[in-house]
């Protein structure tokens, strides 16, 4: 039962980031800005759609860690801290927007790419709660290829910008 609830929630949790996402994107590109990186968006989607499918499958009915739940929602606390920096430019596209600047508040100080730290430590750390080192590893290794196929997108994008402001994820 425990297990259950807890893919119920990281589940709806994914539907709202999605919901919120696409709200996002739409008003970013009716105020000018435009998506780069099309290319691999739809293979980070079915990335997450795997883990998230892995996690249901193999998860359903394994005793829960504790540990690693708790750890997943130190996780939620630093997105929590990303959407806060980001607002209204918090989405999972790439989104350039044209003269605007970066956002350099919250974790955005520390880290070029905060959100992405998050995705990773998220698709690491849930398996294991349930005892799924091997979704843990397999989808971790998956995961760190797409990131660095989308930040060199990201980061290439910004590079052409003159005042480049890219909604950061």
């Amino acid at each position: 039962m425990a297990a259950f609830l807890v893919l119920v929630l990281v589940t709806a949790q994914r539907v709202a980031e999605l919901v919120y996402s696409s709200r996002n994107t739409r008003v970013l590109l009716s105020q000018g800005g435009y998506e780069v990186g099309r290319g691999q968006y739809l293979l980070i989607i079915l990335l997450h759609v795997a883990w998230l499918g892995c996690l249901w499958w193999f998860g359903w009915g394994q005793q829960v860690r504790w540990t690693f739940v708790f750890l997943y929602l130190v996780i939620q606390a630093l997105r929590g801290w990303v959407l806060m920096a980001l607002g209204a430019r918090w989405t999972t596209r790439i989104i350039v927007m044209p003269e605007e600047e970066l956002v350099q508040t919250g974790p955005y100080r520390f880290f070029r790419h905060p959100n992405y730290m998050v995705v990773a430590l998220e698709i690491l750390i849930l398996p294991l709660a349930f005892g799924l080192w091997w979704v843990a590893l397999a989808f971790t290794i998956l995961n760190g290829a797409l990131l660095y196929w989308r930040i060199r997108i990201e980061d290439e994008a910004l590079a052409h910008q003159r005042s480049p402001s890219i909604t950061r994820t």
